[in-house]
């Protein structure tokens, strides 16, 4: 049987370059120059963002951050999964796991833009699915017409609180 993990990982181990270098490309092959708000890997070795990586049997498929932009809220980040596997559900898992984070750090409020193009038609499907709904610019991203922005209110579980 396979083993899956999801562990915080470093963005510049070779293997995690090599498919941020993919999702870069992808990025900026579907959008405007101006339009591409993807992280090199400098700015997720940055402290504000937790860098997180999906692992079958060691081999890397996807990638996610979560970015805390205040208290209360975090950005998904550099959400990317290997092109042999998506659709496989890998993608919801990477949203699932970085959401349960943010859970566990009693934020609030979690966020992602992505593009408006056709090309970003199935994350922003996933995302919807996920719970996320459509919302303004937050952070310091711009109205723009290529720019789908997207938000989930985080509840706190009530099993944990006080009972």
């Amino acid at each position: 049987m396979a083993k899956d993990e999801i562990d915080v990982d470093d963005p510049r181990r070779e293997d995690v370059r090599e498919l941020l270098g993919r999702h870069l490309a992808y990025a900026r092959s579907n959008s405007l120059p101006e339009d591409v708000h993807a992280l090199e890997v400098d700015g997720l070795v940055d402290p504000a963002v937790t860098f997180f990586s999906f692992r079958r049997d060691g081999k890397l498929l996807a990638v996610g951050a979560l970015r805390q932009l205040d208290a209360g809220h975090a950005e998904l980040k550099s959400m990317h999964t290997a092109e042999a596997v998506r659709g496989t559900g890998i993608g919801r898992t990477m949203v699932d796991h970085l959401v349960g984070v943010a859970l566990g750090r009693g934020l609030r409020r979690v966020s992602i833009e992505t593009g408006t193009q056709g090309a970003f038609a199935p994350a922003r499907s996933l995302y919807e699915r996920a719970g996320f709904s459509p919302c303004g610019p937050f952070g310091d991203y711009e109205p723009s017409p290529n720019s789908a922005f997207m938000t989930l209110a985080l509840e706190p579980d009530a099993s944990s609180g006080p009972g």
